[in-house]
């Protein structure tokens, strides 16, 4: 019995061990590419590497796998996050100028900006697990992150509640930021879209590709 306990102690420690790693990694990684152009592919890495962790694919080298992945979607994934920055942009250039309204123009421009942020909030949620999930075109990526979001309501709600709550723990504790700030909101998302794909192989598709 103390055996059985202790080895999953053991188990346990290194798995805080592992993710507290990948999570130094990732930050790395983010600052040797001067943040503009390293934020994407790492955090396209560390999407990946959870993605096999989740398919128990747990015995990988985990730089080697990260650095290899950084390198081969490099590229990619910059060409893809500078569309989603603008969007970013446009968004924080709105809320700037709502400042600057009042009366029924403020009040509808706060509703479309807020249903604009849900709609950017789902496209985030999901672009990462399909990008290291599906090979597709690029449009494809934003395309189908927003269908999956939107037809997997509850996942995706699920998932923007737990991605709060970890957002608001991690500010309570900002200690644990360093080490988990990032796996821990990337873990809740390549889980959610992992689930929203087997849902969808379930129903006798084979993925987002058909």
């Amino acid at each position: 019995m103390w055996a059985k306990s202790l080895g999953k102690l053991f188990i346990a420690c290194e798995w805080i061990m592992k993710t507290a790693y990948l999570n130094i990694i990732w930050i790395a990684y983010t600052l040797a590419g001067l943040l503009v152009f390293g934020f994407m592919p790492a955090t396209t890495a560390l999407f990946a590497v959870i993605r096999k962790w989740l398919h128990r694919e747990t015995d990988i080298p985990v730089l080697r796998t990260f650095h290899t992945i950084y390198k081969q979607e490099f590229l990619k994934a910059n060409l893809l996050g500078l569309f989603l920055m603008v969007i970013g942009m446009v968004l924080c250039v709105d809320y700037w100028f709502l400042q600057y309204t009042d009366g029924l123009i403020k009040g509808m421009m706060t509703g479309m900006l807020l249903l604009l942020s849900a709609i950017f909030l789902t496209l985030l949620g999901y672009f990462f697990p399909i990008f290291v999930h599906y090979d597709l075109k690029l449009g494809d990526y934003l395309k189908y992150a927003l269908l999956l979001g939107a037809y997997h309501l509850h996942i995706t709600l699920l998932m923007l509640v737990l991605t709060i709550a970890t957002a608001c723990l991690l500010l309570y504790m900002p200690g644990l930021i360093p080490f988990y700030g990032g796996i821990s909101i990337a873990w809740i998302w390549m889980a959610g879209g992992s689930y929203s794909f087997r849902l969808i192989e379930k129903r006798g598709g084979k993925g987002l590709a058909v």
